[in-house]
């Protein structure tokens, strides 16, 4: 109960920090090992939403399975592939490291949902996010702080998705004494 309460506590700050901006604060699968479940339902009650449960809700390319398929192209061919003989319908989310790989990735005809610019500054982010397709949802993602967060929020990006929500937090110091 008090790590639940400081992971509810914690996600509820950072949703005020952003408020007012038209970005939605996501959790990430970075949580509790066993308690899954119970951190993120603390972040849907602290304000948050959640981003993906298991690895079978939504594919999301990461930079490690980007680099072992030989790079974006062949990462998303991989993908497609697959989802096509598993016959899934699964929204795809690709990781970007870098202007030159955002760059790359619109350039590649296979498709995907969300883009996910990772460990991008406030100003860069500003300056990718004009070069994505409305059609495309954007994240930013990695080394952001509650001292940062507003910043990010204001570029216009859709998502930020924070992992110290959940595998990070300070439990809420509480007590269960009776008061008479």
């Amino acid at each position: 109960m008090q790590h639940m309460s400081g992971v509810a506590s914690k996600t509820a700050h950072y949703v005020a920090l952003i408020a007012g901006t038209n970005c939605t604060l996501l959790d990430t699968r970075k949580t509790t090992p066993g308690l899954r479940f119970l951190d993120k339902y603390a972040v849907k009650i602290g304000g948050g939403s959640n981003h993906r449960f298991g690895l079978y809700d939504m594919i999301m390319l990461k930079d490690n399975h980007i680099d072992y398929a030989g790079g974006l192209s062949a990462a998303l061919e991989r993908t497609h592939a697959y989802l096509q003989d598993h016959k899934l319908d699964l929204k795809v989310e690709v990781e970007v490291r870098s202007m030159d790989e955002l760059t790359e990735l619109l350039t590649i005809d296979h498709p995907y949902d969300r883009i996910m610019l990772d460990n991008f500054t406030p100003e860069a982010l500003k300056v990718a996010l004009t070069l994505i397709p409305s059609t495309v949802e954007t994240e930013a993602s990695g080394g952001i702080t509650e001292e940062t967060i507003r910043a990010y929020a204001e570029t216009g990006v859709q998502f930020i998705s924070v992992g110290a929500l959940t595998h990070s937090v300070k439990a809420l110091d509480m007590s269960l004494k009776a008061q008479v």
